[in-house]
This record gives structure tokens, C-alpha cells and sequence, in this order.
């Protein structure tokens, strides 16, 4: 696509948001609070087709995340407060100023040297702690791994996957032991957190995004479970009928459908 053909497709976005705003009673009753819920539903939407690796359901979902963007700055325009031009304006200049190694004379040695410059530029621009910009409302997985990036991001981290590895094995013992213990809930919900996070920071050592892993794994459980229902369902009978045993028989098969 030519640089005028991307400038006319959003030119048409945006005179179409003008339209609906204008002209129809649903679209005219949004506000940014009635549209928050909806642009979550998205991002997930577009999270799934990700995983899935549709890419015709990607481009569609990048459509809808984008029409929610310029609904926001319609409604920002309307209330005198910014436009399009001002949002798009602010992340270019903001990305300017956040890749010297790009638009200045910086030299990096790689990638990692590039997000420690990020976190310490963004501490230059007034933030008073690294892990400001980590959303509370994230889920809280994606809020660990987010969190844990950050930290590396200004050299505080683990040298090696072999010494998360010996973490990951600790935080197992010990939530084991206040379980054997009898703990109190509390105690043992304390150790599970400590070995959630210890896992999701395994995870980003061999560079695998525990969100997505868990994800798959979530559809791989759902699709032979639905099997194990139809087979079920096939043979007459209901899985509270069955026993342990011949449900494990079908799930057997599942793996290989």
C-alpha cells in the first residue's frame, strides 16, 4: 500500500466517525466510559486471533482497536481537549525522544541496552519509580511479567535461567511445606503467588510469554474435554456416570485427534 493509500483509508475512518457521531443515536450516546468495557473485549479479540494465527481476523481486529482510538479522540475533540492530530503527535514525539540510538547520536549495543535507556529516559521525565507505567487493571500475570521487565530494564535481575530455575524449586518447597504443615490459607496463598511469579520469571528467561503459554494450553484442555464430551455423549452415556477410568481412556484419545 502507497504512503497516500494508508492517508486516505485513515482520512475515510475518521470522516466516518464524524458521520456516526453525528448521526446515529447509539454511536451519539457513547462516552469514554461506555466504550472502556468494549475496547477490552477487543484487545482480547485481537489477542486471540494472535494466538491463533489468523491473520484475516488480525487485520479485522486492528480495525476495530482503531475505530475505539478514533472514537476516544472524537469525544476528546468534542469536550475541547485534544484531537487525532495531538494524540498522534504526542506517541511520535514521545518515540523520538525515547530512541536517541534512532534520532540522535546514542550508540547501543543491542536490545537490552535499548530498554534500559527506555526506563531510565522515562524516569528523566519525571516518573519517581520504573514501574509507574505498569497498569493496576492489567490481569495479573501480564502485570508479572510487565513488572519483572521493567526491573531487568534497570539491571535488577537474575544472571542466569539456572538460578530461576533453583528459585522456582525453592518457592515449590516451601509452598509444599506450609501446605504438609496444615498453613493458613493466607500462608498458602502467599506461596502459591511466590511460585506463580518465580515461574512467570522462568518463563521470560527462555523467552517464552507465560500469557500466551497458559493461553494454549487453556484451548488445548477446552478442544479434549469437548472431545471427551462428544465421545461421551456418542456412547450414550454422561460423564458423572463414568468413572475416572474410562474417561482417562478417552482423554488418551483426544491427544492424538
Amino acid at each position: 500500500m502507497t504512503k497516500d493509500a494508508r492517508l486516505i483509508a485513515f482520512e475515510r475512518l475518521l470522516n466516518i466517525m464524524d458521520d456516526l457521531r453525528e448521526k446515529c443515536p447509539w454511536d451519539q450516546k457513547q462516552t469514554m466510559e461506555s466504550l472502556r468495557k468494549l475496547t477490552i473485549e477487543e484487545t482480547y479479540e485481537l489477542a486471540d486471533a494472535i494466538i491463533e494465527g489468523d491473520m484475516t481476523e488480525i487485520k479485522n481486529e486492528i480495525g476495530d482497536l482503531l475505530l475505539h482510538m478514533v472514537f476516544y479522540a472524537k469525544i476528546g475533540s468534542e469536550k475541547g481537549a485534544f484531537d487525532i492530530s495531538d494524540a498522534l503527535n504526542a506517541i511520535c514525539e514521545k518515540l523520538i525522544h525515547r530512541h536517541p540510538h534512532i534520532y540522535s547520536d546514542v550508540k547501543v549495543s543491542g536490545e537490552d541496552e535499548v530498554k534500559s535507556n527506555w526506563e531510565k529516559l522515562k524516569l528523566k521525565e519525571g516518573k519517581t519509580s520504573v514501574l509507574e507505567g505498569v497498569p493496576n487493571s492489567l490481569p495479573s500475570m501480564v502485570k508479572a511479567n510487565r513488572i519483572q521487565e521493567k526491573a531487568r530494564g534497570v539491571g535488577f535481575d537474575w544472571e542466569n535461567k539456572e538460578q530461576v530455575w533453583e528459585k522456582v524449586k525453592e518457592e515449590l518447597d516451601e509452598l509444599k511445606h506450609e501446605v504438609d504443615a496444615g498453613g493458613s490459607q493466607q500462608r498458602i496463598e502467599d506461596e502459591l503467588g511466590d511460585v506463580l511469579f518465580s515461574v512467570i520469571n522462568f518463563a521470560r528467561f527462555v523467552d517464552i510469554d507465560p500469557e500466551s503459554a497458559l493461553e494454549r494450553t487453556n484451548k488445548k484442555f477446552i478442544k479434549r474435554f469437548q472431545y471427551l464430551e462428544a465421545q461421551a455423549k456418542q456412547n450414550g452415556k454422561q460423564l458423572h456416570d463414568m468413572s475416572l477410568e474410562e474417561m482417562d481412556v478417552i482423554w488418551n484419545l483426544a491427544k492424538n485427534v
